[in-house]
């Protein structure tokens, strides 16, 4: 059999070299032994193999690699993607003066949500025709796709903005949810003694051509869970009101996305 030739790559000798340097001031500092490291590998390798790998990296790393790369931007800061995206949501097609209905069950529980959002860069220019992906939990507090008895895309679903940058989607109010905490991520908890809970969230990620994607999600005020989120990932301007119009819930919220 022949051997695979891998060319070398410059960039990951270079950040290898990097993670090195710093993990050996880390170490230094954290004073660790080698039975604490031994630990560490076995859980790491428990993570892995329960396939919680990108459960705890979306949930415990990805808030401050965001951070790091954005607070300092301007426009609409990211927050996390999250395990729960899958590729391929149906286009929802949009009836003359009614908004977007997020794919859903005829008899789809919950109280029903209008929500409306404007797109525009940091230059103030509204973005027609940008692509909005947009996902959340049900009235369960469960995605489809993963632990939800829903058909696979439910609650999932992209449109576009209008000339003017602006849309309207008719969902349902999401609800705040417990990470999966029966593996190897519940052991971290009891470790950190911290509690499992995301507050309640719409996902959104932006596409214009021109601009850096843009993936986030919005939140409410008064949820019980802002303050503590366990992923860290509630930013102060992605937090909106949840007003009460009798039959229906509403909230809005303004997006800015960076040119390229």
């Amino acid at each position: 059999m022949q051997k695979q030739v891998v060319k070398k790559n410059e960039r990951v000798e270079e950040v290898f070299n990097l993670f090195i340097s710093h993990m050996q001031e880390f170490l230094k500092e954290a004073k660790l032994n080698h039975e604490e490291y031994t630990n560490f590998v076995n859980w790491a390798d428990r993570l892995g193999r329960a396939g919680e790998l990108p459960l705890y990296a979306d949930v415990f790393l990805e808030t401050h690699v965001l951070r790091a790369m954005y607070t300092d931007k301007p426009g609409t800061q990211p927050s996390l993607l999250g395990p729960y995206f899958i590729e391929g949501s149906p286009e929802i097609e949009k009836e003359p003066g009614k908004p977007y209905t997020l794919t859903q069950r005829p008899d789809e529980a919950g109280e029903v949500l209008i929500f409306k959002g404007n797109v525009s860069n940091t230059d103030g220019m509204p973005l027609a025709n940008a692509k909005v992906e947009m996902w959340q939990n049900d009235s369960t507090g469960k995605y489809s796709a993963f632990d939800a008895d829903a058909p696979r895309y439910n609650l999932r679903g992209h449109f576009f903005t209008d000339e003017d940058g602006n849309f309207e989607v008719k969902s349902i109010v999401p609800l705040p949810y417990s990470i999966p905490d029966q593996g190897p991520t519940g052991e971290f908890l009891e470790y950190m003694d911290q509690h499992p809970m995301r507050p309640a969230h719409l996902h959104f990620m932006f596409e214009a051509d021109g601009h850096e994607t843009l993936i986030t999600q919005v939140f409410f005020e008064g949820d019980e869970w802002l303050e503590t989120d366990v992923a860290d990932g509630v930013r102060t301007e992605l937090v909106t009101k949840l007003e009460d119009k009798g039959d229906h819930k509403e909230a809005s919220l303004n997006f800015v996305m960076r040119r390229d």
